[in-house]
């Protein structure tokens, strides 16, 4: 039990309370709240109690709103009451309430001591999608290159880069589909087992999501990591046993000019004069 007489003290006592509500003894509570004239101690710790839980579910709804879908609201508040009883917020903002959302869906998943072909295809296709979910989330606020200078075909490879606001997945659900689906009210059922990879970019404050192919996300992982065009295409002619010419021809005739106008990419003196 923390120490009551400090605010830190009582402040942590008051966030389990609020967490875990069964948990508070009504002596507890006499010892550091009062009654009003019509309600107990308990009872009005319990107001907060009930509206506090009430409001973070609703936050949790909003940051996964086709995860919410699938597995129907009843059971995806169910989903949020043990996940913020096993991972109550830790910061000021509730931006950051879901961040430890999809790890949770994979930690307490009930198959999780089969071997992977095993497992339940459901429950994989719902990590995948609130792991999708929270790239877009994270991106919608994200610092981003807004206000500044795109760079254009004329650009050379040299002085490209990934734009700060950039995200790749890969899934073995086409969740991006699922996602924007649900967002256009659309009749939707839950998708085939079907590997799929997505880039994500935001411009003037909108996230876009573009599907690509393994081949592309095997790309630009490598220019994530290495920030250099020619290295990562070479990366992708290894990988994927292909000629270098051809992987470079094919990025120069089919791939650049269309990924430039989707905002991929940046230039890196634009980012070196920050």
């Amino acid at each position: 039990m923390s120490d009551s007489s400090s605010l830190q003290g009582m402040q942590e006592w008051m966030q389990n309370a609020l967490v875990h509500p069964h948990k508070v003894q009504t002596q507890e509570v006499n010892a550091r709240l009062v009654p009003s004239n019509r309600l107990s101690a308990s009872e009005r710790l319990a107001i907060y109690q009930r509206s506090y839980i009430t409001r973070l579910c609703v936050c949790l709804a909003e940051q996964f709103p086709a995860s919410r879908h699938a597995l129907g609201p009843a059971l995806f508040d169910n989903f949020a009451r043990v996940y913020l009883a096993r991972d109550p917020s830790d910061s000021y903002t509730l931006y950051e309430l879901g961040r430890r959302f999809p790890a949770f869906l994979e930690e307490t998943r009930p198959d999780a001591a089969q071997p992977e072909e095993n497992r339940e295809t459901w429950i994989n296709f719902m990590i995948d999608l609130a792991t999708y979910e929270r790239s877009l989330f994270v991106l919608f606020d994200a610092p981003g290159h807004e206000g500044k200078e795109w760079p254009n075909v004329d650009t050379p490879d040299e002085d490209l880069v990934l734009q700060p606001c950039f995200a790749l997945g890969s899934y073995r659900f086409p969740v991006a589909n699922y996602y924007h689906n649900v967002s256009d009210n659309s009749e939707v059922q839950l998708p085939p087992l079907e590997n799929s990879y997505v880039a994500i970019s935001r411009f003037d404050y909108l996230t876009s999501s573009f599907p690509i192919t393994y081949p592309h996300y095997v790309f630009l992982k490598a220019l994530q990591n290495s920030q250099n065009v020619a290295a990562a295409l070479d990366h992708v002619a290894l990988a994927l046993g292909t000629s270098p010419k051809v992987v470079h021809a094919s990025w120069k005739d089919q791939i650049r000019e269309q990924w430039l106008a989707n905002h991929f990419f940046v230039s890196r003196h634009a980012l070196d004069a920050k």
